[in-house]
Formats: C-alpha cells, structure tokens, sequence
C-alpha cells in the first residue's frame, strides 16, 4: 500500500483543519504540561539519536513543521545553525518570542517545504521532520521536498506514526482518550504511515534509510525510551540522499 490520498494537482500540500488544530494551541506550547507535553518528554532522546548520526555541531540544518521550536532551539543548542519552517503563523510567533527569551539563534520563516525546496535546493546538511508526515495531505511530498533540500551525503530524519490495530489502541484510544496525554482529535488513523510505506517513499526521492527507530511509552512508569525492535507505533526513520544509482551521493 503506498502513503495516503494526494491532494488535487496544484493544491497546496496543507489541510486547513490540521493547521487550526495546533494554531489554537500555540501559547501553550512551551508549557511542558500542557497538551505538547510528550513532545518535550521526548525532545531529548529524539535530539540525541539525531545528534549521533548526523553531528549536529556546526551543521546546517533545516527543521520541517518546527511548531513552537522545540526541536528547532535543542538543536541550535548543540550547535547547529538552524532554520525553521511552518505553516502555523501563531506557532512561529511562540517560537521566535521564545527564541529571544532563551537567546536561541534559531531563524524563523513561514513557508511550505515544497516552496522552501524550489527556492534553496540542496542547501541543507541536516532536515528533520518530526511529525508532520501524518498531518499532511501528501506525505510524499513532503518526503520528495526534505530530499531536495538536502545537501549530497545529507542527512534526513522523519518521525510519525505505525498504522496497525496496536496504532489505533495506544497512539488514539490510549493517548487521547484514556491516558488524556494529547487533545482527542490530535491523529486520524487513515493518515499513520507504515514504515514499510514511508521506506519505499524515501527509495522514490533517492534516500537511503539507514536505521528505524521505535520511540515507546511506559504509562506505569510514564517515560518514553528508544527501542529498534518496536516501531510498531511512534517511530523514527534516518536517511541519506543518495545518487539515483543507490550510491551514497557526493
């Protein structure tokens, strides 16, 4: 099965309601009890995988889908020179007012990956796009997109969600409705990605997948922890760009 439905030809690659979705919740999104709660319980050990592949120091790296700047600011942090890219107005205002509180040299900018990809091509050392693949009408677009934008030998890392019965019960059920860890309505099940599915999208856009990484969740414990033998529902995907020969590019 590939990646879910296409938009019309020449419709931006954006759902309205998604972005609405977390426009209404930017103010909270630095408030690490709040509904973006799990994204700063994960923020360390998602900057720590990426950092061990790609070494952040001194990359220059492009953030796909920054929200509020979570990712974008730890990044910066470990030194790399970062940009990031969101549709979400209010989203960007949270993050670069708190980029000025926290003196992050993070640069903004409200712009569609596909729009950022025709304009700088190849620019990047470094993109990550970490959870947007499963709120975007056309996931390989966006795919196609972060792999233009990276730089020959680049790296490329994606994070989303399994589609599966186990999905449905702990990503939905379980997340949004039991456990109240997101807003009920954050996921739709007919928009989670199989890995074997967003695998054969990279291999489309001349990206080599090196590792895939299962993020898990503990709810007696509440904590989360990296496990490659369970992808089975959040997990994340490194990647190179490679020639269309499959060589690694250079």
């Amino acid at each position: 099965m590939s990646l879910p439905s296409l938009p019309a030809p020449g419709a931006p690659n954006v759902d309205p309601a998604e972005v609405a979705k977390f426009q209404a919740l930017a103010a909270r999104w630095w408030d690490p009890q709040s509904e973006f709660r799990p994204l700063h319980e994960i923020n360390p050990l998602r900057l720590q995988w990426i950092d061990e592949h790609a070494a952040l120091v001194g990359k220059r790296v492009l953030d796909v889908g920054c929200g509020g700047g979570i990712l974008s600011e730890a990044m910066a942090q470990r030194g790399a020179l970062v940009r990031g890219i969101d549709l979400g107005e209010r989203a960007l205002q949270v993050a670069e007012l708190h980029a000025l509180e926290s003196g992050a040299a993070v640069e903004y900018e409200r712009i569609s990956v596909e729009a950022l990809a025709q304009r700088e091509p190849a620019s990047f050392d470094v993109v990550t796009c970490m959870e947007l693949l499963e709120h975007v009408p056309d996931p390989q677009s966006v795919v196609r997109a972060c792999s233009a934008l990276v730089r020959p030998d680049g790296w490329v890392f994606f994070s989303t969600i399994n589609r599966n019965a186990k999905a449905f019960a702990l990503a939905i059920v379980g997340a949004e409705y039991v456990l109240g860890l997101l807003p009920r309505g954050t996921h739709e099940y007919e928009k989670f990605i199989r890995p074997s599915e967003l695998a054969a999208a990279a291999r489309r856009c001349n990206l080599q997948v090196v590792e895939v990484m299962g993020l898990t969740y503990n709810p007696l414990l509440r904590r989360y922890r990296l496990d490659a033998a369970d992808p089975d529902v959040n997990y994340m995907v490194a990647c190179r760009r490679v020639d269309p020969d499959g060589a690694v590019a250079r």
